[in-house]
């Protein structure tokens, strides 16, 4: 059984987006033997005519999230997309294995250190989270990045 990412993103706002630069990701995802869990195509088929259906969506997104084996977020813009930002937070308060991908160059952090906000690398480890960052869709399949290996792995640990 392949081991399940949920893909963090806040393209599937945009029909444009959505056609144009999910895929390429995805395909990079599931190259590497992931079955990819992206929240727009499993969780928004609903009736947004119908009242109560954003929280049936914030549900199945959470509930997502808990089952996922892992999280991938697109953290591109400044700020990031704060959906995405509650959906790192959780994947991180749950101690899941957390990749990150921007391939935005516009600056978002006070930090000399980290590209972003420094709590998004609280679920990395400290020495190698450039391991867990991604700046590029050729580095997604990359064997010398975490996720090559986390996907290929039997157990793995941060």
């Amino acid at each position: 059984m392949p081991k399940t990412i949920y893909l963090a993103n806040p393209y599937g706002f945009s029909e444009q987006q959505k056609a144009l630069i999910l895929p390429p990701i995805i395909a990079q995802l599931e190259n590497l033997g992931l079955e990819v869990w992206e929240p727009f195509a499993r969780n928004n088929q609903v009736d947004f005519e119908q009242a109560g259906w954003a929280y049936r969506i914030a549900q199945q997104d959470y509930a997502d999230v808990v089952a996922a084996d892992a999280i991938f977020a697109v953290v591109n813009g400044v700020p990031p997309d704060e959906g995405v930002m509650v959906e790192l937070g959780m994947a991180i308060a749950l101690r899941k294995p957390t990749f990150l991908f921007r391939d935005d160059f516009r600056r978002a952090t006070d930090s000399d250190e980290y590209p972003l906000n420094l709590m998004l690398f609280a679920g990395m480890p400290e020495q190698s989270w450039r391991d867990y960052y991604y700046t590029s869709l050729a580095e997604i399949a990359s064997p010398a990045k975490a996720l090559a290996r986390w996907a290929s792995a039997e157990s793995w640990s941060v």
